[in-house]
């Protein structure tokens, strides 16, 4: 068995891939920043909870962007399977290729994973702390990407600046035009960024001059991807099969 982990800027996400499929996945915060003491005892208490045994898995592989939290979650690992992590990056081998030496692990795991998984161009839209729309053609090649504000790093910009406007629950509204504080702010994150991405979608396919197969990722996905006709298909494991793939791509 194979433990693939993402770690991003809200989340840390673990999954366990057994003979090309993941069994089991589940998340720890990211912030607030752990040490490598806490982090063990975290995952120790999530084997026992998917009752996962660390003797069957055989190795591991490890995306990051927080820098500073990647040294710590691999020596917790390596302490518990006593074998070290495979650390990946944009460097990292694969059929996939880019000219970019900026681009973060995770829209690189989202490119070979797209790459691998579907057919044509394809685009990947990920609802992490950032919003990321990466484009891909059909021979592989990284067209470019975009990044926004993320869902929650709006909502919180938009509360924490404001001194009446208070925390909401992330659904959709039951119409367009709220009628009270909250639904008017429910309309404005979840249709607005429908209306955002929809948008962003055309033009990329105006740009490429093709329709794109669009898969969504990230904690969020869920809920737009069913609002709209532009997303064909939900993954909020994409970015880990992504790194499965790095990491099986470079065993050969």
């Amino acid at each position: 068995m194979l433990l693939a982990v993402n770690i991003g800027n809200s989340n840390i996400r673990f999954g366990i891939e057994n003979e090309g499929k993941i069994t089991a996945s589940w998340t720890i915060n990211t912030k607030p920043y752990k040490t490598t003491d806490e982090i063990f005892l975290l995952i120790k208490s999530s084997y026992k909870l998917y009752r996962i045994k660390a003797k069957n898995i055989t190795g591991i592989v490890i995306g990051s962007v927080v820098p500073h939290q990647t040294r710590l979650v691999a020596k917790a690992l390596e302490r518990i399977h006593h074998i070290a992590p495979t650390i990946v990056d944009r460097n990292t081998p694969s059929p996939v290729v880019h000219h970019s030496n900026q681009m973060g692990t995770d829209l690189y795991a989202n490119a070979v994973a797209a790459h691998a998984l579907y057919q044509g161009k394809k685009i990947v839209v990920d609802f992490g702390t950032a919003l990321t729309l990466t484009g891909i053609d059909e021979k592989g090649e990284l067209l470019g990407v975009i990044i926004a504000p993320g869902v929650i790093t709006s909502l919180n910009a938009l509360v924490g600046n404001t001194a009446q406007l208070p925390d909401i629950e992330l659904s959709e509204p039951k119409s367009v035009l709220g009628r009270d504080t909250e639904t008017c702010m429910q309309s404005g994150m979840v249709y607005g960024y429908v209306a955002m991405v929809e948008g962003l979608i055309n033009r990329i396919n105006a740009s490429i001059g093709d329709d794109t197969t669009v898969i969504s990722t990230g904690g969020l996905g869920h809920i737009y991807q069913p609002l709209t006709q532009k997303i064909n298909i939900d993954d909020k494991l994409h970015t880990l099969k992504g790194l499965c793939i790095l990491y099986e791509f470079n065993q050969k």
